[in-house]
């Protein structure tokens, strides 16, 4: 694993590296059923959630899982990163946890008679932040220079984070006691949001039978390194979004907007962590191109949890039952043209 000086500066190497040229897409592809069928023996029966986890890694974003306690966040959190070999950090969110706490502090080097800077645990190529909401706003907007612009300001000075980076944030419902509600400017810095909703049957009784003795974290082991999950990322980042797919992703962003359900449609950031989503997931599926079915797919866990509904949606109001975000954002799907050529990937 990537570790950091003890007197860290600015720019170092370890943290600041070049852009990896992609790799030929049967090797993308052996290695990303490899990845997912090793964070399978950890998470039985939850494939689609897997899978959206590998399509925000490899589109360099962040993802926020949402669901109850106990039905494994945090277990696929940390399948997800213990399946590459880098550098890997935990922050346990809490209401008394302070934004130094996460990005790091300046201390006085009394030998040196000068500052020199601690990192904090955001500097790693994947962050897992444990129930996020349970700390202050004041603390989640620690991560938001972070996750946007890949940096940490501190006492005036900026220092890069590493590469790839990635927030992988775990959350329990807002309605369950000691949460704060995620600021909109937060949950717009996460490209989707995932529920991991209960096992089956089957998988819970194989659950009992595998987790009596041990863990299968501790039997995980990782698939690719850093360098390798560079190269996917670039793999991902060189899929061909024709112009047509661009002003479909533009024309679902810009429908959200308009729609008389919202009060806040997508942002512009949405709409670009739309398609590098797609882009992703084309890879994904073998493809070098994305088509209009990757956008449609991906809608409703990039674009739900940054809009905010009208007082109507999922209340019945004198006898009006409105929409759930679920339903907007399909209803608004089905409803916006798919441009000429769109389907071809020209």
């Amino acid at each position: 694993m990537n570790s950091f000086p003890a007197k860290f500066e600015p720019g170092h190497a370890e943290v600041s590296l070049p852009v990896a040229d992609p790799m030929p897409i049967e090797r993308f592809l052996e290695l990303s059923a490899e990845i997912v069928s090793t964070i399978e023996t950890v998470i039985d029966g939850k494939r689609e959630a897997i899978q959206i986890a590998l399509t925000v890694l490899l589109a360099e974003g962040h993802l926020l899982i949402e669901d109850v306690p106990g039905v494994g966040k945090t277990m696929l959190a940390r399948a997800l990163a213990r399946s590459v070999d880098c550098s890997v950090s935990r922050i346990q969110f809490t209401p008394d946890l302070l934004p130094a706490d996460i990005t790091g502090v300046s201390v006085f080097n009394q030998s040196d008679r000068e500052f020199e800077f601690k990192p904090g645990p955001v500097f790693a190529n994947i962050v897992i932040g444990d129930e996020i909401n349970r700390a202050s706003p004041k603390t989640q907007s620690a991560l938001l220079e972070s996750m946007e612009e890949r940096q940490v300001t501190v006492d005036g000075k900026t220092y890069l984070l590493a590469n790839p980076f990635t927030v992988v944030a775990t959350q329990n419902p807002i309605e369950m006691e000691g949460t704060y509600a995620l600021p909109e400017a937060q949950r717009d810095r996460f490209m989707a949001r995932i529920s991991m909703g209960y096992p089956d049957p089957a998988s819970e009784i194989e659950m009992l039978r595998t987790r009596a003795t041990s863990s299968p974290l501790d039997a995980l082991k990782p698939v690719i390194g850093a360098t390798e999950l560079r190269s996917m990322i670039a793999t991902a980042r060189a899929v061909y979004a024709s112009p047509a797919v661009e002003q479909y992703a533009v024309a679902i962003a810009q429908a959200t907007r308009r729609d008389s359900e919202l009060r806040l449609g997508a942002s512009p950031r949405a709409t670009l962590q739309l398609l590098r989503a797609a882009k992703a997931r084309a890879a994904l599926d073998g493809r070098e191109f994305v088509l209009p079915d990757d956008i449609n797919a991906l809608a409703i866990t990039v674009l739900s949890h940054r809009l905010i509904p009208s007082g109507r949606v999922g209340v019945t109001v004198g006898g009006y039952s409105g929409e759930t975000l679920a339903e907007i954002i399909s209803r608004i799907v089905a409803e916006t043209p798919v441009p000429l050529g769109a389907r071809h990937g020209d």
